[in-house]
C-alpha cells in the first residue's frame, strides 16, 4: 500500500513520475550534505531492490508472471519479475523446503517501494527449481513477504535468456543450443497456488447450511509398525494372545453338526483346474492345517472341490466349494444378531471396545458322526475336517450359540 498514483509497471519515475529514467538517477531527487560538505543522497546505499507488490496486483499487473513451481519437491508461489535485483525467499516458508543456510558477514539491504529497507543475513545457494520438468539453478536470499514465496530476479531471467509474455502470462525460454520450453503462469482469475482456509466457526456454520465436509489425513506408509510382543497388554498376558491356535480345540459343551435331509446319497465333485503358483500354494497350506491337526486323511465318499481366493493384501485364502454340501444341509434356525439392534445397544456409548478370535470357527469341533461330511478333494489326496471350516451354512449360528453361552455364564 502507498499514497497517491501507483507507478508500478508503468516504467515511470518512482520519485517525479516522468519517463526515461528510475528514482535513483532522477535529477528532482533530494540531496543533503554530510557532516563533510559533501552532497550525498537522502536514501540509504542499498545492494538489491525488490518491487513489493501483493497477489492481487500481480494477478492484473502487466509485467509480470506468477504460477507455482518445485523447490526440493515442495510447491511454491513464485513472481516472475524483470525488475527485481535478486532472488528472494519468504522467511517463514523456509522451514518446508528443508534446505540448508548459508549465514553471510555482508547481508543484504533490500530497499521496497516504500523505502523500507529489509535486512538479510541468510542466502539458501544452489537450490533446483522444477521448471515444465527441467531443473533450473536458483540461489535465495531470504526477506519478510506476505504475498509470494519466491520471487525471481532479473539476472537469472537474463541466464537462461527467458522472456516474459506479459500478455499471455507466460515466459519463454529459448537458451541456446537447447530446446525451448515455456513456463504458462496463472492467467485472470485461476489461481492455483493457495486454498482457502476457514475457522472452526466458519466451518461448523457452513456444514449446518448443507455444505458437504471431507476429512483427509496423511499416513507414513514407511512408518514401522509395532511389534505385537511389545504391546503392553499382550506382553503382560501373553497365553491370551499366542501368534498361532496350540492345536485343537477342548472338548465343549457344543459341537458342529451337519445334519442332512434323509435319504440323501454323498454328493462327490471333481476338483478344480488349478495354475502351478495355486498348486503350490495348495501344498504348503495342507501341511499347515496337517500339523496343527485341524484335518486328516479320509477315504469318505463325499467331497468338495478347493480353490483359492485372493485376499486385499495379494495373498491366496484356501476356500473349500461346500455349496452342494449347504443345499442338502438342514439349516440352523438359531437366531443371528440383527445390525440395527446392535447399534440401538450402542446408543449413547462414547467408549467401544471388541473382542476378535483368532480362527474362531476352528476353536469348535465337529461332531464324529459327521466328520466324513466335510471331507474336501485336491490333486495331493483326500481330507477331512475335525473343527469347523469356513463355509459351511450353519458354522455362523453354532459359533454364536457358543459365545452367547460363554457370554451369559460370565
Amino acid at each position: 500500500m502507498h499514497r497517491g498514483e501507483c507507478r508500478v509497471g508503468t516504467g515511470a519515475c518512482f520519485e517525479c513520475g516522468q519517463q526515461g529514467h528510475r528514482a535513483m538517477n532522477c535529477p528532482n531527487r533530494k540531496v543533503e550534505g554530510d557532516k563533510s560538505g559533501n552532497l550525498t543522497d537522502k536514501k540509504p546505499k542499498v545492494n538489491a531492490r525488490v518491487h513489493t507488490m501483493t497477489d492481487v496486483e500481480a494477478e492484473v499487473s502487466g509485467n509480470v508472471v506468477t504460477g507455482t513451481l518445485l523447490i526440493n519437491s515442495v510447491p511454491i508461489y513464485m513472481l516472475f519479475d524483470c525488475g527485481v535485483s535478486h532472488f528472494f525467499v519468504v522467511k517463514n516458508f523456509t522451514k518446508y523446503l528443508c534446505i540448508s543456510t548459508e549465514w553471510t558477514d555482508h547481508p543484504y539491504q533490500v530497499a521496497t517501494l516504500g523505502n523500507r529497507i529489509l535486512v538479510s543475513h541468510t542466502r539458501y545457494p544452489n537450490y533446483n527449481v522444477k521448471l515444465e520438468d527441467r531443473g533450473l539453478e536458483v540461489d535465495l536470499a531470504q526477506i519478510n513477504m506476505s504475498d509470494f514465496d519466491v520471487i525471481l530476479r532479473m539476472d537469472w531471467l537474463a541466464r537462461y535468456f527467458a522472456q516474459i509474455d506479459c500478455k499471455k502470462k507466460r515466459v519463454l525460454f529459448m537458451k541456446p543450443n537447447e530446446k525451448d520450453f515455456s513456463y504458462q503462469g496463472n492467467v485472470g482469475d485461476r489461481k492455483i497456488h493457495k486454498l482457502p482456509l476457514l475457522s472452526t466457526m466458519q466451518t461448523y456454520r457452513a456444514i449446518r447450511k448443507g455444505c458437504e465436509a471431507y476429512l483427509a489425513y496423511v499416513i507414513d506408509t514407511e512408518k514401522e509398525k509395532t511389534p505385537l510382543e511389545k504391546i503392553p497388554v499382550v506382553k503382560d498376558f501373553p497365553n491370551v494372545f499366542p501368534e498361532e491356535l496350540p492345536g485343537l480345540p477342548p472338548n465343549r459343551k457344543i459341537e458342529f453338526e451337519i445334519n442332512i435331509i434323509p435319504e440323501t446319497t454323498p454328493i462327490s465333485k471333481i476338483p478344480y483346474r488349478m495354475a502351478p503358483a495355486e498348486l503350490k500354494k495348495l501344498k504348503e497350506q495342507l501341511q499347515e492345517l496337517l500339523d496343527k491337526k485341524f484335518i486328516r486323511s479320509s477315504v469318505s465318499p463325499w467331497s468338495a472341490p478347493v480353490l483359492f481366493i485372493k485376499k486385499k493384501d495379494g495373498s491366496l485364502r484356501l476356500c473349500i466349494d461346500y455349496r452342494e454340501l449347504n443345499r442338502i444341509t438342514i439349516k440352523n434356525k438359531y437366531p443371528l444378531p440383527r445390525i440395527d439392534d446392535l447399534f440401538d445397544q450402542l446408543k449413547g456409548a462414547k467408549v467401544l471396545s471388541k473382542i476378535d478370535l483368532r480362527s474362531g470357527c476352528h476353536q469348535l469341533k465337529i461332531k464324529v458322526e459327521d466328520i466324513q461330511k466335510s471331507v474336501f478333494r485336491t490333486r495331493y489326496g483326500h481330507y477331512e475336517f475335525l473343527v469347523i471350516p469356513f463355509g459351511l451354512t450353519n458354522a455362523p449360528a453354532t459359533f454364536m450359540d457358543l459365545m452367547n453361552r460363554y457370554s451369559n455364564r460370565n
